[in-house]
């Protein structure tokens, strides 16, 4: 084959950049919970789940997992499966948008399969309805025909493990969350840990990352393994151009820096917020919907992505009257904190 007949089946077959993305979270993703980093007790916890089911023949109890973007309910969800050995079946609440749809997935489900529902708060009410009878009893009723002449069956279901996922716990509805056998929560991973996923994840992709590269990229990873694998892959872009390959300490601050990621893994969107609160409304006290349109983004984003990490930093607080930023908020943009007296 010539190099030019080479460059042109390249061409061909190299995905588009989102399809690299997607392969690459997907090869970085664990598979088993010897390679799930972190999470130590939950992993204690499912593994007993899984060596009592399997132990007894019976199906696993249907789980829900709860907690912030990026710690992994996905991939536990899979390697739940995994470790069973049985079919997995991923969808999410706002996909699943009549009665039809979930039951079209439910009469496809195989004996024992784990079927995983993410956003699962976000799944219209009349689905959840038709939830209840197969969690419970591996039945489905469906109702045929409308008005007077419509009539209901019941059909049965091989027995599954449902395992759903949230983000917002406490919009899970009372009758569906008393359906679980098990409902972990996931916590913010530590620097320790992070690291450990990026040299992981850097071991899968071919990179030599020293200890204190791989540090620096923990530090500003919001605590977050989604975050860490995505700023390696930036900084491995960065070192393979402008470097010599290798993610040293000196390569990711420089990387991050160029994509505006800061020491405490702020990024643009955080620092807007913070500046606006702090130089526009004084520090606050300013409404949520003020604050979002002042950045030019979408309360709920703000609310459930940004603003979390900025209170576990200790840069922002929620008040009845509306949020304030604190006085290390002050400190880190270099601007004087406001007089306590003035704030209430």
């Amino acid at each position: 084959m010539t190099g030019e007949e080479r460059d042109e089946l390249v061409r061909v077959v190299a995905p588009d950049g989102a399809e690299e993305e997607r392969a690459l979270d997907a090869a970085l993703r664990p598979r088993l919970f010897a390679e799930f980093i972190g999470q130590e007790k939950v992993k204690e916890q499912l593994r007993l789940l899984v060596d009592g089911a399997r132990g007894r023949g019976d199906c696993l109890d249907h789980v829900l997992v709860s907690g912030p973007p990026g710690l992994g309910k996905t991939t536990l969800a899979g390697i739940l499966a995994n470790e069973i050995g049985v079919g997995f079946r991923p969808t999410s609440g706002p996909a699943l948008e009549r009665a039809g749809d979930l039951a079209a997935i439910l009469t496809n489900l195989e004996e024992g399969d784990v079927l995983f529902v993410d956003e699962v708060h976000r799944m219209p009410r009349a689905v959840e309805e038709v939830l209840y009878p197969a969690l419970e009893d591996f039945k489905l009723d469906i109702v045929i025909g409308k008005g007077p002449s419509a009539r209901s069956i019941r059909l049965d279901l091989p027995p599954f493990t449902l395992v759903a996922a949230t983000t917002r716990p406490g919009l899970v509805t009372l009758p569906l969350r008393e359906r679980f056998g098990f409902s972990p929560r996931l916590d913010y991973y530590s620097q320790e840990e992070l690291a450990r996923v990026v040299h992981r994840s850097a071991g899968i992709l071919g990179l030599y990352v020293e200890a204190d590269g791989a540090a620096t990229i923990a530090a500003r990873s919001r605590g977050t393994p989604r975050i860490a694998n995505r700023l390696l892959r930036r900084v491995r872009d960065y070192a393979q151009v402008r470097g010599d390959g290798r993610v040293t300490a000196e390569a990711a601050t420089a990387a991050l820096a160029l994509f505006e990621v800061d020491e405490l893994g702020l990024d643009k969107l955080d620092l807007a917020i913070l500046s606006t609160l702090v130089r526009k409304f004084g520090g606050g006290p300013v409404g949520l919907s003020t604050l979002a349109a002042s950045v030019g983004e979408e309360t709920e984003t703000v609310e459930d992505v940004y603003e979390p990490y900025l209170m576990q930093l200790g840069f922002l607080k929620r008040t009845p009257r509306g949020r304030v930023a604190t006085d290390a908020a002050h400190a880190h943009l270099g601007a004087p904190a406001p007089d306590p007296a003035g704030l209430f």
